[in-house]
């Protein structure tokens, strides 16, 4: 274990193997979720579940091992939606040709990790939008957390969101599962919220108040998993929709990486190896016909509960590899077990508002942006675009344009033509 540096790091294998165990519950959903969404694409769901799992489990061991870092990677939920209802569904795409589209765009995003842009592109953005970075993922996963467990419902016509019935047993357990979490949290009990996370799911079976739903999932499909491995088809390679697509993906895949990463990983000496494997690992993705993996938001669950180094990654990835055999017991795991540490470890990440300089409107209004449009468009990318694109406009009405670096003005450039692109679309 001295490959982790874990007493440098001043953690411990429990500690760690506790972490891995906390950002994987919280990330449990996407084995199911990520196939049902992809299967709108026309990608098989009982054969792109073993895709899912599979680039999960590699992608979160090999960021352990490369990379060092206590972040899982998964196939992105906003990414997987732009994969099917824009590329596929807008554009008129095939899955086969989108898989084209993610192949494509990998080589791009490696060509950039292993070159100084990635470095560049990073020392570029300003603090305060990398604060409202932070911040913004932290709410984004409030409203997560919040709606997983039904205490935030769609509001219908009258508003876009509204309270949920706190008289639904469900309900009322995730609320009492925050405050418990929060006070183990505060109390600092070691794996505070995983034992929450026991906790709830021990209550609601006794009680009856979760019924444990049934898996479709079967081992059996696994050798007709090959027919959606490397299912490329670039026939389309140099059309106007192809094309489009490979710069809107590439440009969401780098730089909600970027932000990701720049908004939970605490050494940021692990920035340039944890970004290589993001995108090696989207190239893995779409060999293996599923959308591309990112560093997942819920990871900050695990980091707040303790994890420091590669070893949490590791342990995430092991028992997703575990889960091609046990992911039925994932249904005994109800939402409202999940719901409490998705939003403190929000709540946590919030804490970063206290370094955007609020004596600055150009500094914390482009930030402020970026941490609304978050979790209210339900995209980091779009988020960072607003943001980035408001940031320079700002810093010219303030006659401090030239003060913002070279490579922001071009960053910020490109995001309006990610917007502009996606419009058209």
């Amino acid at each position: 274990m001295n490959y982790f540096k874990l007493k440098e790091k001043q953690t411990s294998v429990k500690q760690e193997m506790i972490a891995g165990a906390t950002s994987f519950f919280a990330l449990s959903y996407i084995i199911i979720v990520n196939p049902l969404i992809l299967a709108e694409a026309g990608i098989p769901a009982e054969l792109s579940v073993f895709g899912t799992i599979l680039v999960s489990a590699i992608g979160s061991i090999l960021m352990g091992l490369w990379g060092n870092a206590p972040l899982v990677l998964t196939p992105g939920m906003g990414v997987n939606a732009f994969f099917t209802y824009t590329i596929v569904g807008s554009m008129g795409l095939s899955w086969q040709q989108a898989l084209a589209v993610v192949f494509v765009s990998s080589l791009i995003f490696i060509g950039v990790g292993y070159t100084s842009i990635s470095k560049m592109l990073v020392d570029a953005i300003p603090d305060s939008l990398k604060h409202g970075i932070t911040a913004g993922i932290g709410l984004f996963l409030v409203v997560i957390g919040l709606e997983n467990g039904g205490i935030l419902v769609d509001g219908g016509a009258n508003s876009f969101i509204a309270l949920g019935d706190l008289s639904q047993p469900i309900v009322l357990i995730a609320v009492i599962g925050i405050f418990l979490s929060g006070v183990l949290y505060l109390r600092n009990v070691p794996g505070s919220f995983f034992i929450g996370i026991a906790v709830i799911t021990i209550i609601s079976l006794i009680t009856g108040i979760h019924e444990v739903g049934d898996s479709s999932f079967s081992l059996s499909n696994l050798t007709e998993f090959p027919a959606i491995v490397g299912a490329f088809d670039f026939s389309v390679l140099f059309s106007i929709p192809f094309i489009l697509a490979v710069f809107s993906l590439t440009m969401i895949l780098i730089f909600e990486s970027i932000g990701l990463f720049e908004g939970m990983l605490e050494d940021k000496t692990r920035f340039t190896s944890a970004f290589r494997v993001s995108g090696i690992m989207t190239l893995v993705s779409s060999l293996f016909g599923t959308s591309p993996t990112i560093p997942a938001a819920e990871s900050a669950s695990g980091i707040k509960a303790g994890g420091k180094t590669g070893l949490t990654a590791v342990t995430a990835g092991v028992l997703f590899l575990l889960s091609l055999v046990f992911t039925p017991l994932l249904s005994y795991i109800p939402n409202a077990a999940l719901s409490p540490v998705i939003v403190i470890t929000g709540a946590i990440m919030m804490e970063n508002l206290k370094h955007i300089p609020f004596d600055d409107f150009s500094e914390w209004f482009p930030a402020f942006l970026i941490i609304v449009m978050i979790p209210l468009t339900s995209s980091i990318v779009d988020g960072l675009a607003f943001g980035f694109v408001a940031y320079p406009i700002f810093k010219l009405a303030k006659g401090e344009f030239f003060a913002v670096k070279k490579a922001m003005h071009v960053v910020s450039f490109l995001f309006l033509l990610t917007m502009i692109a996606i419009s058209l679309i």
